[in-house]
């Protein structure tokens, strides 16, 4: 790893104009549970590491009165599992920073470092998915070069996503996701704690008001597929249908037909596709439970 500068703007503007004149030589870090690890493994030949804890922008956690929230791309996993107001209404989310590595990791680690980092097998990405979460981006400009885009629209392969150059992270934002609605993720991994996911599973619902039928639904899969997978016929599945065993079940068929990972030494094809269906199955039900209150 050859010598690179450490910079640490206060300013979305600062940091995004650190970024451009770098380009593809800088990298921005929050926690650098990804980064510097990469960094030492010289993934990349960098001139500049562009800290971004120090913008007020990306180290909140912000709630609206519409019950929107907004959580910014540096928030370490810790504070957002503490904030009472995300455990309430958003459970989903809470799944997942909880098990993101360790608790040592996650006094670092942010779900927004977790997203761009943008692995497929990223825990905290099919949740954002279910809550048809949107990523704020900054890039050169001021405010005319800002732009959104949805959490599923984000990530483009393995260890790639939409962010051009000058432009970051600043914050992901979940809607208010409503009565009736539930979401939860689980993965499966070889051991209990500090592993990577072989499949993993992000549902939402949003039951009628007698909690008897789906009216909407979100299904994403991680670790079967290039980037984090969405599936419309498992969503089809549940839309407009009556919660029961076998329309879940269809759903979850639906789930482990559109997985399409590969076999390494954490899982086989025909294993991964097995749990992208045993997955969702249970992660409907819990989401269905969740929506039920």
């Amino acid at each position: 790893m050859h010598p690179f500068a450490y910079e640490a703007p206060t300013t979305i503007d600062a940091a995004v104009a650190l970024l451009d004149k770098h380009g593809d030589r800088a990298r921005p870090i929050a926690g650098g549970t990804d980064v510097l690890v990469q960094a030492r493994a010289n993934r990349w030949d960098l001139d500049a590491i562009v800290d971004v804890k120090n913008i007020p922008e990306l180290t909140e956690i912000s709630h609206y009165p519409d019950g929107s929230v907004a959580i910014g791309a540096a928030v370490p996993c810790y504070q957002i599992y503490e904030d009472q107001k995300i455990r309430d209404n958003f459970p989903g989310i809470i799944d997942a920073v909880e098990m993101i590595g360790g608790i040592q990791i996650q006094s670092r680690a942010a779900l927004g470092g977790n997203l761009c980092n943008s692995s497929p097998s990223a825990d905290g990405i099919c949740p954002l998915i279910a809550y048809n979460a949107v990523c704020h981006i900054a890039g050169p400009g001021g405010d005319d070069n800002h732009r959104d885009v949805a959490v599923e629209d984000f990530c483009t392969g393995p260890g790639s996503n939409v962010l051009a150059r000058g432009e970051i992270l600043v914050s992901v934002v979940l809607p208010n996701p409503g009565d009736n609605f539930g979401a939860a993720y689980e993965r499966f991994i070889p051991r209990n704690e500090m592993d990577i996911a072989v499949a993993g599973a992000g549902v939402s619902v949003k039951l009628n008001a007698a909690g008897d039928k789906f009216e909407a639904a979100r299904v994403a899969l991680a670790a079967v597929a290039p980037v984090p997978l969405v599936v419309p016929a498992a969503e089809a599945a549940l839309v407009g249908n009556s919660v029961s065993d076998d329309v879940i079940e269809a759903a979850a068929k639906a789930a482990g037909d559109a997985a399409s990972p590969i076999a390494d030494m954490r899982g086989t094809i025909d294993q991964r596709k097995h749990l992208s269906a045993v997955l969702t199955r249970r992660m409907i039900n819990q989401a269905v439970a969740r929506a039920r209150g």
